[in-house]
């Protein structure tokens, strides 16, 4: 199973899949339907039933129970995109069999170290085989290692027939990281009763909290008037957006926050005298905070507005997606099942919060409840990027861990 997942994770990394916000279509990019159509071949390969590639790029197939009784039927979803943060075509990983413990030169050329003293993390896997990038790309465990352990997970069972189990969904989607994965996920096609993402990060993590999450859009007209000319005249965009992100409390950016902390992330600014523009993406696990945090943006606005002008500042807030917490917790022997597989297979859970979202919080809202299992890489989204293979081993024995509890019911 490990040679699998090493050679099957290798395979995957090369395809570029990277998401595009920026673009209106389903995916957004067509590169991702190459690794699509792979996955959809391989699927219909290992034998699986009802594989379906639609016109959006989301894959999904049925392995048929082999059960004389009646057992839930769970799925597994993974999402095909990497961040549109950094090339995602990984042609040269770097691989440290036996790591010592000590650095990682990735890239000499351009003096790049993965180092425990950075990352502590990597203590944790002495002795085992780390899989990194060189340092010019992302690696796209995120979520391509999710991808493998379900792949790997499924053809096991294929290969074993005398194992028992129900029957098994499994899903792939487009464009996570953008926040449209499951914008076209058809819930009643898919025909589980819940599921699980693996899309999640350290060995151990199982996580079914997650941000409560809003964008906010803010365009600020200035006045531009020649500087020489322009006392009482002249208002000055980009002072303005300053002002404005003055206001918003230090304490509660990214950098300074952790755990259950919310957040306020500056993630793209514009400007000129005329015209500037800010964007912002708010977080938090509690609605009630959550909530607040909108309004403080808006009061920050609205007193601008008044001190420069009416209009001078336009907001435009959007929800994008709320804690899954909600809606798990109806069902929560999913998230005891998952800690009950964790444990089986020899791991430590590790019950934490998602500081981020994934396709398992809008799938809750949209009737299929679905927590978050870890896939096993660390540093997501940049060039010190990397996942321990031993962890996608384990990640793999997870699902089929799950699997096996669920046909003993």
């Amino acid at each position: 199973m490990k040679k699998e997942i090493f050679e099957r994770f290798l395979k995957y990394i090369k395809i570029d899949t990277q998401s595009d916000e920026n673009s209106e279509t389903c995916p957004s990019t067509s590169k991702q339907l190459d690794l699509a159509k792979i996955l959809s071949e391989e699927l219909n390969k290992m034998g699986l039933k009802d594989v379906s590639l639609d016109d959006n790029g989301y894959i999904m197939a049925t392995l048929p129970s082999n059960l004389k009784k009646d057992v839930p039927v769970i799925g597994f979803i993974s999402h095909m995109d990497t961040s549109p943060d950094m090339p995602g075509a990984v042609t040269n990983p770097k691989i440290v069999e036996n790591y010592d413990g000590g650095d990682i030169i990735i890239n000499k050329d351009l003096n790049l170290v993965l180092s425990p003293g950075l990352f502590p993390e990597l203590e944790e896997y002495k002795g085992q085989t780390i899989i990194a990038t060189d340092g010019t790309t992302l690696l796209g465990a995120d979520d391509k290692a999710g991808i493998t352990e379900i792949m790997t997970a499924i053809n096991h069972l294929i290969k074993n027939p005398e194992i028992k189990h129900g029957t098994i969904k499994v899903g792939f989607t487009p464009d996570e990281e953008i926040g449209r994965g499951v914008d076209h996920f058809d819930v009643e096609k898919f025909g589980a009763q819940f599921a699980y993402t693996l899309d999640g990060g350290a060995i151990g993590e199982l996580e079914y909290e997650n941000f409560n999450a809003a964008k906010a859009s803010i365009a600020i007209q200035g006045r531009n008037v020649h500087p020489g000319y322009a006392k009482d005249k002249m208002i000055n965009a980009m002072l303005v957006a300053m002002d404005l992100n003055a206001l918003l409390p230090v304490n509660q950016r990214p950098e300074f926050t952790e755990n259950y902390d919310g957040f306020y992330h500056l993630i793209g600014m514009q400007g000129t005298v005329e015209n500037s523009s800010l964007t912002y993406i708010i977080r938090d696990h509690d609605r009630d905070k959550f909530e607040s945090k909108k309004v403080l943006i808006q009061d920050c606005v609205d007193l601008l507005n008044k001190r420069y002008g009416e209009g001078v500042l336009k907001l435009e807030l959007k929800d994008q997606y709320f804690n899954m917490r909600e809606k798990v917790e109806e069902v929560y022997h999913i998230v005891e099942i998952a800690e009950k597989a964790i444990v089986q297979v020899g791991v430590e859970p590790k019950v934490v919060p998602i500081r981020g979202g994934t396709d398992g919080s809008r799938l809750s809202y949209m009737g299929l409840p679905c927590p978050n299992i870890f896939a096993g890489g660390l540093n997501f989204h940049g060039k010190f990027e990397f996942v321990p293979l031993e962890s996608m081993v384990k990640a793999t024995e997870v699902i089929l861990k799950i699997i096996e509890l669920y046909s003993q019911k």
